[in-house]
């Protein structure tokens, strides 16, 4: 226990440090920005972020690998701690003055995801967790919603905004949920939408097409607020490119159920 805190303290410092930058960054001109693939947008500010989480974890971690979106997207990291970052959740979001995106570190020790930070930049809050020791947002210990009734949820999700043919099987999807569910809401973080399944905001969550550093931290607070993630499959490895499904159990239960059917 004692180790998992020290490493949330190291990842509350990194994402600090990032955060503090991206607040006083100003959104690059559109001639600035770059695609990385269709509609996924990288500048420089992304790249400075990540530079700063990663000499922040690997001074005060001796030892410590780092995987991320822009500087090792493709490396799969060895070690016994592992640090999965996305400096920017929400780069579209920040590059058009949207508040809402995020600093998002997940820590994997000895193969096993364990730790969570994900600091919301806009509202500077920062939630962190970590196995058996609870989530938090600042001092306030988060829980899932008590909602169990589809037609009382709340419900986040994501587009398949990369991938335009997963699209004809994410409309059927959302209107299955749309039919079912008192709303839907899509705000472009995966990061803090899996932040707000953990403080009982959003009562479910469900996703096409997400990566490893989208949702590491976020898994992390949700299974410590006492909710469920999984793939759309049903597998609680969701530490792959492709879907993701969360909530309370009730809920998590009735997504995964709706879901393939639709």
């Amino acid at each position: 226990m004692r180790e998992l805190k020290d490493l949330v303290d190291v990842a509350v410092r990194a994402a600090a440090r990032a955060a503090r930058y991206l607040a006083h960054a100003r959104p690059p001109d559109p001639r600035a920005w770059a695609e990385k693939g269709r509609h996924d947008f990288v500048t420089q500010v992304d790249r400075d972020a990540e530079a700063l989480i990663a000499e922040t974890l690997t001074e005060l971690v001796p030892g410590s690998t780092v995987t991320g979106e822009e500087l090792s997207p493709t490396v799969a990291a060895q070690g016994e701690v592992v640090w999965v970052v996305d400096p920017l959740d929400g780069t579209t979001n920040f590059l058009h003055g949207y508040p809402q995106y995020a600093v998002s570190i997940g820590c994997v020790v000895g193969g096993v995801l364990s730790v969570g930070v994900i600091h919301d930049v806009a509202r500077n809050v920062v939630f962190h967790g970590a196995t058996a020791g609870g989530a938090w947002a600042g001092d306030t210990r988060l829980t899932v919603s008590a909602v169990t009734d589809p037609g009382h949820a709340l419900v986040g999700t994501g587009f398949p905004f990369k991938r335009l043919d997963a699209l004809e099987r994410y409309l059927r999807q959302l209107t299955a949920v749309l039919a079912a569910a008192s709303g839907i809401r899509r705000a472009g973080s995966a990061a803090l939408d899996l932040a707000d399944v953990a403080a009982g905001r959003f009562d479910a969550f469900w996703e096409l097409l997400l990566a490893p550093w989208d949702v590491a931290a976020g898994v992390v607070l949700i299974r410590e607020a006492g909710g469920v993630v999984t793939t759309l499959a049903g597998s609680p490895d969701v530490l792959q490119h492709g879907s993701v499904v969360a909530g309370n159990p009730a809920l998590h239960r009735w997504l995964l159920n709706l879901l393939p059917d639709a």
